[in-house]
């Protein structure tokens, strides 16, 4: 099983509509991609406040998925509706991840 992080790097001025995010496109996103991804997580930063900094990213999606080369095969027809549908919650340039999940 691998797992596709998807990193907004946070920055003053930073939107971000997590409602969006987590109710509308992570849910296309992991319906277009159908049986090959088993499921996705959002995660929202919290302020560091002992750091009185703000947090690296300001959010992080992950997508689960069986292999790299199934993820591939799936994200490929669907890569411009995905990628168009980022306007819709950030003014960002999302950074991705592939990892191994090992537990």
């Amino acid at each position: 099983m691998i797992k596709v992080s998807i990193l907004y790097p946070n920055s003053p001025d930073a939107r971000f509509d997590v409602d969006y995010y987590a109710t509308r496109h992570m849910p296309m996103v992991k319906n277009l991609l159908g049986a090959c991804c088993t499921g996705f997580q959002v995660d929202i930063a919290m302020p560091d406040h002992a750091a009185d900094a703000p947090a690296p990213y300001i959010a992080m999606g992950h997508l689960l998925c069986d292999s790299l080369t199934a993820f591939q095969t799936a994200f490929a027809p669907h890569a411009e509706t995905i990628m168009a549908d980022i306007a819709n919650y950030t003014n960002l340039t999302p950074q991705l991840q592939f990892s191994t999940v090992l537990v």
